[in-house]
């Protein structure tokens, strides 16, 4: 069977919301916000609890090119779901704006969304948060001098692919910015950052702890291509995420 590959274009939203208002925003979302925004021509990728800052909401959504998401940012944001319910989302936020456009680092870095499922929204709404913290979703942003995507890409590919292979992490995808135009500038991204993004699965905290474990044992080689410390985000899935 051929991979299901998501979308070549893909937005990294990360939220800051008002303190104590996250599991309303993912009732919300995971409710009204994922089968109707892919009717639009979206793919909702995967949203996400951030497990060390319990007042950001992280999410991924993809695209088949920069015209198809202006068409269905268009479609949605004008459409009568997100104006019956955009009030209650906005109220849940702080900022919105911390978001990186993106495309894949190589021809096969996409998101792989063969056999995953999502369930219903019918079928979690009576689950509790700890019944479904099924995994752990680290997502790497590495912060890179300008011009150093494609090498530092190339060389994680190289190096850092087969060690993290060895480890029994999995790599579910990898990003360098994506520097097309804002093709709907009514929701602004982070222009002019130049970023390689690693997305890596794990089952447990264990699997997680022993990846670390090595990480800090190894030698960074790539090191020299980076302007600042990476950014290491350590998510759980919601319930109705379709990455996990």
């Amino acid at each position: 069977m051929s991979p299901r590959l998501a979308s070549p274009v893909m937005e990294l939203r990360q939220y800051t919301l008002k303190p104590g208002r996250r599991e309303t925003l993912i009732a919300l979302f995971d409710r009204e916000f994922i089968e109707t925004q892919e009717a639009t021509g979206m793919t909702v990728i995967g949203q996400f609890r951030d497990l060390d800052r319990p007042d950001m909401f992280v999410w991924l959504r993809g695209f088949e090119d920069m015209e198809v998401r202006k068409d269905a940012l268009t479609a949605f944001y004008g459409g009568p779901v997100w104006t019956r319910h955009r009030d209650a989302a906005n109220a849940t936020m702080i900022d919105s704006d911390d978001v990186l456009l993106l495309k894949p680092a190589w021809q096969s870095a996409r998101f792989d969304l063969s056999g995953l499922h999502r369930p219903a929204a019918s079928d979690v709404e009576n689950r509790s948060r700890e019944s479904h913290l099924d995994g752990i979703v680290e997502i790497q942003i590495h912060h890179l001098r300008p011009g150093m995507e494609a090498g530092f890409a190339e060389r994680f590919q190289a190096e850092a692919v087969p060690q993290l292979a060895a480890n029994g992490t999995r790599l579910l995808g990898a990003f360098v910015s994506e520097h097309a135009e804002n093709t709907f500038p009514r929701l602004p991204v982070r222009a002019g950052e130049n970023v390689f993004i690693a997305v890596l699965g794990f089952d447990d905290e264990t699997a997680h702890a022993r990846y670390s474990v090595a990480l800090a044992a190894s030698r960074d080689t790539l090191q020299a291509d980076r302007a600042k410390p990476a950014e290491v985000l350590r998510l759980t899935p919601t319930a109705r995420s379709l990455l996990r």
